[in-house]
């Protein structure tokens, strides 16, 4: 009988999660059941890109939350993104967006703002937030090290990772001794 490398399975095991993350996120409950929910798995040297990006950012910002962030990346096995079309409306008229109801809301300007495109459906962006987290509870239940990451999105913004999104979100994933997206201490750049 052969033996399987533990770290090799380690990583087999994370993109297997990765995979069942997407499944979690696309099967989560959706406004109006119409799902505008955009997913993908990056892994290799996608993450490396993913994170001189966010080093790139922190620097013209000047914030060193985005350099400790991208070490979380480049500590990743994978990166679970999960976007929405939240430019998109659901019909209810509720004025959440900011217009006065869905019709004024389609016909406003689609901008891009300093990390999202907007405005966005407020229905849209909860379903944003109930796919991330029927993703999470699924890396959860499986052991795999995972925290959502706003800045993670951003980037994947600006690098066009989900083309049709307008939010994006990122879960880096890792199986470690101890969880290493909890450290929350921001080091200096």
């Amino acid at each position: 009988m052969p033996i399987l490398e533990g770290k090799e399975q380690e990583r087999l095991g994370i993109m297997e999660a990765a995979r069942l993350m997407l499944i979690a996120a696309r099967t989560a409950p959706k406004s109006g059941g119409v799902d505008d929910i955009l997913s993908a798995i990056i892994c290799g040297d996608e993450i490396g890109a993913l994170a001189a990006d966010m080093e790139k950012i922190g620097e013209e910002r000047d914030v060193a939350a985005w350099y400790h962030q991208a070490q979380n990346v480049k500590d990743a096995t994978a990166i679970v993104l999960i976007g929405v079309k939240g430019t998109r409306s659901y019909i209810t008229g509720c004025g959440a967006c900011g217009h006065q109801g869905c019709e004024a809301f389609k016909r406003a300007p689609k901008l891009r703002g300093q990390d999202f495109d907007g405005p966005n459906c407020i229905f849209k962006t909860l379903d944003l937030g109930i796919a991330v987290g029927s993703a999470v509870k699924t890396a959860g239940l499986l052991n795999v090290d995972n925290r959502i990451l706003y800045r993670i999105g951003a980037a994947a913004m600006r690098l066009n990772y989900l083309p049709d999104a307008s939010i994006v979100l990122g879960i880096p994933l890792a199986v470690k001794g101890k969880n290493p997206y909890f450290d929350r201490a921001v080091k200096p750049k």
